[in-house]
């Protein structure tokens, strides 16, 4: 392995990594919110102690986010410094309003509604948590629309002199076709993991004996139902968006399309769709395959009978374009394909453990219609697997976005073995790569054991908060705040 097979090794584990956290934070700021919004519209207090208990278990998965994804900033400047000279200019501006508006605003809106059940009217308590999920989709847009410019780049300029991009169109970033349809695709997934993430944690506390000891199992049959219509609900928007995605990448990186079914030959009219393929080892002779006929025309084209570019032809067309480019730093040595492997199983990795998801949520819906009461364990084994589905399937997208557009680090710009640290050592890289992963390895333990000691001890008993005022009413103005927790 050299420099940049480390390099990528080390990113790859760090992203794939942070990615975990962040559609959950994302979909549990709206959920927990949702349940708040529902205890002050019906007063009910079984919504008031899975706001509470939720709200837990996100609070510790937003401090695991934040810790893990402060290190991403120091990657770029370790091993990736070529890279992050080129795109700076162009990175500059969205990522510096991530942090200095959408951070902030999570931070500060969060902050008071940890502290302030006690202190702020209970409307307003609730406005907040709501602000803080504006806050995180701020958040994603910027960095959405970051990671789409270099899917697409646009509203810029190439300074030959000094080697780097140059904005040139703030807005063109902001609106960049690839960010218009991968932004509702994110946030919809992040809405279906947390809602699965809910349903997994009621289903499994539904059928545990202390539970029905305590009489505690309508409490959670509501944070079942509430997750598995969410869920079903946001499968569909991720179906939706996920499809005009499809189209979108088959415009603007047709290998990306071509690698995703391994197509190696141009297909003039109704390209199959191959549910599973048995090929040779180097991925370019099938031998046999399980398709679905037009549907890969349909994915890339919106029509059954569209043409969708193999790729031989594209390699052809990529050399001569990008390898005859003198002012380019794109040529390597004129291969401009992906890991085809990767892409092809990712991709469907991507699309089966979303639908392997939402399909357990419906079939929750069908086991708990009408009152229905599921005893048996494997109703909570059956619970406890869709987040997991779910995880992984987020895990996959994001490496199918990522490996599906190597070689290119920006496309057709910049090539990734040219973003590489020139000043890093080899044994330098091993060794950030290894003390971080460690370091990810730790934290892992730290995420799951809280979280898993948390879940057991399950819901708190309803207690009646107090009801302030932003005068104090009965209250000492001069008392401290207090942590709800």
């Amino acid at each position: 392995m050299d420099i940049l097979d480390v390099a990528r090794w080390q990113f790859g584990i760090i992203t794939v990594y942070h990615f975990l956290f962040v559609p959950l934070t994302i979909g549990l700021t709206a959920l927990v919110a949702l349940m708040e919004t529902l205890w002050l519209r019906t007063g009910a207090p079984e919504w008031l102690r899975l706001t509470k208990f939720f709200a837990k278990l996100m609070l510790i998965n937003f401090a695991i986010g934040v810790v893990t994804g402060i290190v991403q900033e120091f990657q770029f400047g370790m091993n990736w410094s070529d890279y992050s000279r080129f795109v700076g200019d162009v990175f500059g501006a969205p990522l510096a309003i991530e942090a200095l508006l959408a951070f902030f605003l999570e931070s500060t809106f969060l902050g008071l509604w940890i502290f302030g059940w006690d202190k702020l009217p209970r409307a307003l308590h609730n406005a907040c948590l709501w602000i803080v999920h504006l806050g995180t989709l701020a958040s994603s847009w910027f960095i959405l629309a970051a990671n789409s410019w270099m899917q697409n780049p646009v509203g810029y300029r190439y300074d030959a002199e000094a080697g780097r991009a140059e904005l040139t169109d703030f807005w063109a970033v902001m609106t960049n076709k690839v960010q218009l349809v991968t932004f509702p695709h994110v946030i919809a997934a992040s809405y279906l993991t947390a809602a699965v993430f809910i349903l997994g944690v009621c289903g499994w506390l539904y059928i545990r004996r202390s539970t029905v000891e305590q009489g505690d199992r309508p409490l959670y049959r509501k944070g079942i139902r509430l997750g598995a219509a969410v869920a079903v609900v946001s499968f569909a928007a991720v179906a939706v968006s996920g499809d005009i995605q499809g189209k979108i990448m088959t415009e603007v990186q047709p290998m990306k399309m071509a690698a995703a079914e391994a197509l190696y030959e141009t297909s003039e009219s109704c390209a199959p769709f191959s549910v599973l393929t048995i090929g040779t080892p180097d991925g370019k002779e099938e031998k046999f395959a399980l398709t679905v006929p037009c549907l890969l025309s349909f994915l890339g084209t919106g029509s059954f009978e569209g043409r969708v570019e193999g790729i031989n032809d594209l390699s052809a067309q990529y050399q001569a374009t990008y390898g005859a480019d003198p002012t380019s730093t794109a040529y390597d040595a004129g291969d401009y394909t992906p890991v085809i492997p990767v892409t092809y199983w990712t991709f469907r990795w991507m699309m089966g453990l979303g639908a392997a998801a939402t399909f357990g949520a419906v079939l929750v819906l069908w086991l708990t219609r009408r009152g229905r009461t599921p005893r048996s364990r494997w109703f909570g084994l059956l619970a406890l697997s869709l987040p997991v589905f779910a995880l992984l399937g987020n895990s996959a997208g994001w490496v199918f976005t990522e490996m599906g557009r190597q070689p290119w680090v920006v496309f057709g710009v910049m090539t990734t073995a040219h973003g590489v640290s020139p000043g890093v050592s080899l044994v330098e890289a091993w060794i950030s790569l290894l003390s971080l992963t460690l370091l990810y390895a730790v934290l892992a333990v730290v995420e799951v054991g809280l979280l898993v000691r948390f879940i057991k001890r399950g819901a708190d008993p309803f207690v009646e908060p107090p009801t302030p005022s932003l005068r104090g009413g009965e209250h000492d103005d001069d008392r401290p705040l207090t942590f709800a927790y």
